[in-house]
């Protein structure tokens, strides 16, 4: 009876349409961190001597548009405290088909930010120092998040990062994945409180929000 009943229903979504929408309202979920996904931390994102308890750590699995309208499965590592805000704007974004072309755990890059960047691949959790600094990252406890990385560079007088993106520092210009203030993304991270790097004064780091 169970069965016949999933058979009408699964039937009915697919000719109403409605299949995508549970399927998505499935796919952005926060779980604690498995073995599995924390094996392909260790000795790279997750160092050893890192001080963030693998507790206070959440795998994020979201959906997400690309600039040529494809859907993609995203996933990243970020702190207990902020997970839930990370899901409400991706799941804003998704539905709003804002464009997030990669989300991969830094890890699949061996932890190399400059290539993770390279990549435009967006990440959150990384233990790690600020870059050009000894002082530990926002990244470092998982509260922040870097967006479209190598379309939205961090910039430091003659210093871009990645060192590929130097076209895209003339945020004058239009292009696909850029990060403009008063945009869906900027707007939705502001409402839940993070801070935009791209608002900062002493240098700019368009990629980058933190809480």
């Amino acid at each position: 009876m169970i069965t016949q009943l999933y058979r009408l229903w699964l039937l009915a979504a697919i000719l109403f349409g409605a299949l995508p929408v549970v399927q998505a309202q499935n796919s952005f979920v926060a779980d604690t961190l498995t073995d599995a996904v924390f094996l392909r931390m260790q000795g790279r994102s997750f160092p050893v001597g890192c001080s963030i308890p693998r507790s206070d750590l959440r795998y994020l699995r979201v959906l997400h548009y690309d600039a040529s309208g494809q859907v993609q499965q995203g996933e990243l590592v970020c702190n207990k405290a902020i997970a839930q805000d990370l899901l409400d704007i991706f799941r804003q974004l998704y539905h709003a088909h804002y464009p997030i072309e990669r989300m991969r755990l830094i890890d699949d890059y061996d932890a190399d930010d400059e290539q993770s960047m390279r990549a435009n691949n967006t990440s959150c959790f990384c233990f790690r120092a600020v870059s050009g600094s000894r002082k530990l990252s926002k990244h470092a406890q998982g509260l922040a998040i870097d967006i479209n990385p190598l379309y939205n560079p961090y910039i430091k007088g003659t210093r871009v990062l990645p060192r590929n993106a130097a076209k895209y520092c003339n945020r004058k210009l239009t292009f696909p994945y850029k990060i403009a203030a008063g945009d869906l993304c900027h707007r939705l991270f502001r409402q839940h409180g993070f801070h935009w790097g791209g608002s900062w004064r002493s240098l700019k780091d368009y990629q980058h929000f933190e809480k």
